[in-house]
């Protein structure tokens, strides 16, 4: 094997020229490595702790851990935002072990507490072992999360100091019951956020209200914690640090951990002998690729994650890989993703840590601090949505200062196809902020009704929670949910408020998956999701084994499913139609309009497409009755003019396939800007709409109320409708193919389509944009695309069929807080 240093090199030569693939590398990334620089230990830290800490290997904190040890003792609310592997955990342990230390000198032991959250369960309980190794056995940490026995939650809540769970058990489990934690929440020092720049969208607008619910709960026990938080290197972490906790912050963000050199791939799968819908080229799946790919690195004893966009493709990567690898190496290889039961989560977390396994493909679910160091190589099976997600996964690699090799692979989209093609969009281009939006009121109104429950909300309470508060409590009382009393605002049901707010957005409780014959928890799946991924007849994969669903079971919540071994996949097909509520922004762009508001959007899973595994084939297609589902949302949409298509030599017969073709392509390019998971929006296309008048193309955020991914695709419009021209103009085929204009599931088999209509439809439209670079074919919006500025990761989901009546090309489905969501399915993530 090659020396460490030039081993990522020596790897990516290996895949490619070894094996004849050097024409699918479409660029070579070298990032050098970086020098350390020290800092010594502040004062203010614990003997104990400081000497635990050299016991692991750590003489000297970096320059950017002891800042934030420095900022954190003096109760500064304080962000790091540093690359992968650059030690923030040892940034914020080191003050909070300290002052816990203190705590228990105490009388009774615990004089202070501190509570730690993590996106993830395997983060907090790998942030569990970081904490027991650094702290004396008296400190004492505990995990509470759905995994927690009730025989050990009351322990936690009497005796614990450092408890470690996740928003959503603070939100339905401690502060609901806050009474019962009032020894903890009296002490409560210290609030770490993990891992914060993965609280975006609609599920950080959640996170941001039950930030501002448990600061309200500490005051009314006297406490007022210090808020420390960790984020991935992103733009302007401290303005994302006070939306979430609505104080004002102190960014780190001078990263001086050492780092090894890195090779970063960019791939594009080749062309395969398979003719697509109409006729166009198709290229291999990105996880088809992946597979190949990490059977090479196995094979060679390369300790390797591969990222992926779903929870099927972490389980058809693993199985193609094992199935490529044959004993005893397949045993060395495995899946994993959210719906595991804790035990095969946990089994597998230990697996990858000690070496055990060599390769594992993941969903985002290890993109997040966990810690795997030794891997040496990353492969990203599809662009993961943002760059901070981007370098979030390709850091996994490396993580002893070793060289890495990552490699990102083109899934046949249009965003990939051009990040593959124009490098600088990727790194030259700064890493995104987060969007979240605490003062939707879809977001705001339940968690007013979860705090007066907790306790009656006040005047004085208004301003913690933002200017749409008190507008909302006239109208929540209006509906019988709560009722001003002399002292305040009052809950008025007797079922649990917090009950009613679903922060991940998946629609209400989990379905059980269970094996019909024998009755075993196989695991679960998102409300939301399952109208398009365990609908009656739907393939179903499993830790390698692959089942079909015989029943869904919508009443209790149940998907039944039996062994199988069907040549096929299954991909779910809906029907969409939207609808204009209320118009916020119109801009005119010469006599087209684009145009910013509230829309309706009503969406029924109507029925599946049978794929051969091999070639993508359809087999057939089966009607299904499911019922329909309506969102209310945020929406951008476009129209043009009669005359304008006429100057655009777009007749009539053409303008369907014009404007589906141009729908479907900025769907894929909205993520460069917006900064958001294409899964988080939906679109659709139609040649007349009847509240408009004219042609007209909406794009919408798959959540009720809206992401702000829409809004931010209005913002920046003429770049991202460039961009959209641009990709589509510059693919080499002939009538549109998936890297362009065509989205594999679409319900109208993607047709009609019309690449070069579509084109000049985008050029009638852009030529009146204010300020547009339309005009110039060559123009590259890559380099406009990193000031995208305030942006908003999820999983894989169908693409939808077509609108019932509404025109051709929505790319809606079921989705979050059982809505219509992304693309036909989910965005709450793995």
């Amino acid at each position: 094997m090659p020396p460490r240093h030039s081993l990522p090199e020596a790897l990516l030569a290996t895949l490619t020229d070894g094996r004849g693939r050097s024409d699918r590398l479409t660029h070579t990334e070298h990032l050098p490595a970086r020098p350390a620089r020290y800092s010594t230990w502040p004062e203010s830290i614990r003997p104990e702790i400081v000497a635990s800490a050299r016991a692991v290997g750590v003489e000297q904190p970096w320059a950017h851990q002891a800042e934030a040890m420095n900022l954190a003792k003096c109760g500064q609310t304080v962000v790091i935002a540093t690359g992968t592997a650059s030690g923030k955990s040892l940034g914020y342990l080191t003050p909070v072990l300290s002052d816990l230390l203190d705590g228990t000198e105490a009388r009774n032991g615990r004089g202070a507490t501190a509570l730690y959250l993590a996106p993830t369960k395997a983060l907090a309980a790998d942030q569990r072992r970081r904490a027991a190794e650094l702290a004396p056995p008296r400190v004492r940490a505990a995990l509470y999360d759905g995994d927690t026995p009730p025989e050990e939650r009351e322990w936690v809540r009497q005796y614990a100091s450092y408890v470690l769970t996740n928003p959503d058990m603070l939100h339905r489990g401690i502060l609901p019951g806050h009474a019962r934690w009032s020894s903890f929440l009296k002490a409560l020092r210290y609030v770490v956020v993990d891992e914060c720049h993965s609280y975006r969208g609609v599920f950080g607008s959640h996170v941001a209200q039950v930030l501002r619910r448990l600061r309200r709960v500490c005051a009314r026990y006297g406490s007022s914690p210090t808020f420390l938080l960790a984020s991935a290197t992103t733009a302007d972490p401290a303005a994302t640090a006070q939306r979430l906790t609505g104080l004002p912050s102190v960014a780190v963000t001078e990263d001086a951990s050492p780092r090894g050199p890195m090779v970063f791939g960019l791939w594009e799968p080749p062309l395969t002998e398979n003719v697509g819908e109409h006729g166009a080229p198709v290229r291999r799946t990105a996880t088809a690729e992946a597979a190949h790919l990490l059977t090479d690195l196995v094979e060679r004893e390369i300790r390797t994650v591969v990222f992926v966009r779903s929870r099927r493709a972490a389980e058809l990567v693993a199985l193609q890989t094992q199935d490529q690898l044959g004993r005893p190496l397949a045993d060395r290889v495995a899946a994993y993703r959210g719906g595991y039961l804790a035990d095969e989560r946990r089994a597998l977390e230990r697996a990858l840590h000690t070496g055990r396994l060599l390769g594992l493909a993941s969903t985002s679910a290890l993109e997040l601090g966990v810690d795997i160091s030794g891997l040496d190589a990353v492969l990203i099976a599809g662009y993961p949505g943002t760059r901070a997600s981007l370098w979030q996964q390709a850091g996994r690699a490396g993580r002893e200062a070793q060289g890495a090799l990552a490699v990102l692979i083109a899934r046949d989209d249009p965003l990939d196809t051009y990040l593959v093609h124009h490098p600088e969009a990727l790194f030259a281009a700064p890493v995104e902020a987060t969007v979240l939006d605490p003062d939707n009121p879809h977001v705001l109104a339940p968690h007013l009704c979860a705090a007066a429950a907790e306790l009656p909300l006040t005047d004085a309470d208004l301003e913690l929670f933002g200017p749409s508060a008190a507008p909302l409590l006239p109208v929540l009382e209006r509906r019988g949910l709560l009722r001003r009393r002399g002292d305040g605002w009052y809950w008025t049901r007797r079922e649990r408020a917090a009950d009613a707010v679903d922060l991940r957005g998946s629609g209400g409780s989990p379905v059980q998956i269970v094996e019909a014959d024998t009755g075993r928890l196989l695991g679960t799946v998102d409300a939301a999701a399952a109208h398009t991924t365990v609908h009656t007849g739907a393939v179903h994969l499993h830790q390698g084994r692959t089942y079909l669903v015989r029943e869904l079971d919508l009443e209790n919540s149940a998907a039944l499913v039996e062994p199988a071994d069907p040549p096929y996949t299954t991909a779910a097909r809906d029907i969409t139609s939207v609808s204009v509520l209320d118009t916020d922004t119109t801009v005119d762009w010469g006599e087209g309009r684009l145009t910013f508001g509230s829309v309706k959007v009503v969406n029924q899973v109507v029925g599946y497409l049978r794929k051969r595994i091999s070639t993508g084939e359809i087999l057939g297609e089966t009607k299904l009755d499911l019922p329909p589902r309506t969102l209310r949302t945020r929406a951008v949409w476009w129209t043009v003019t009669e005359d304008q298509l006429l100057d655009a030599d777009i007749p009539p017969d053409q303008l369907p396939g014009a404007a589906h073709a141009a729908e479907h392509a900025s769907i894929g390019l909205l993520p460069l800007f917006a900064t958001c998971d294409r899964w988080d929006i939906g679109g659709v296309s139609v040649p007349l709409h009847p509240d408009t008048g004219l042609p007209t193309v909406f794009v919408y955020d798959g959540h009720p109320g809206g992401a702000g991914f829409a809004e931010r695709g209005f913002q920046r419009a003429v770049e991202w409708l460039t961009a959209t021209r641009a990709a589509i103009a510059s693919c080499e085929c002939e009538r549109g193919c998936p890297s362009c204009v065509q989205s594999p599931k679409c319900g109208n088999g993607n047709d009609p389509l019309d690449k070069a209509a579509a084109v000049r439809l985008l050029d009638v439209l852009l030529a009146g944009a204010p300020g547009s670079a339309a005009t110039d074919p060559g123009a590259t919006p890559s380099t406009r695309a990193g000031d995208a500025g305030a942006g908003g990761a999820g999983s894989e989901a169908p693409e939808s069929a077509e609108a019932a009546g509404a025109g051709t090309g929505p790319d809606g489905g079921v989705g979050p807080d059982g809505g219509v969501g992304p693309d036909g399915g989910t965005s709450a993530g793995s």
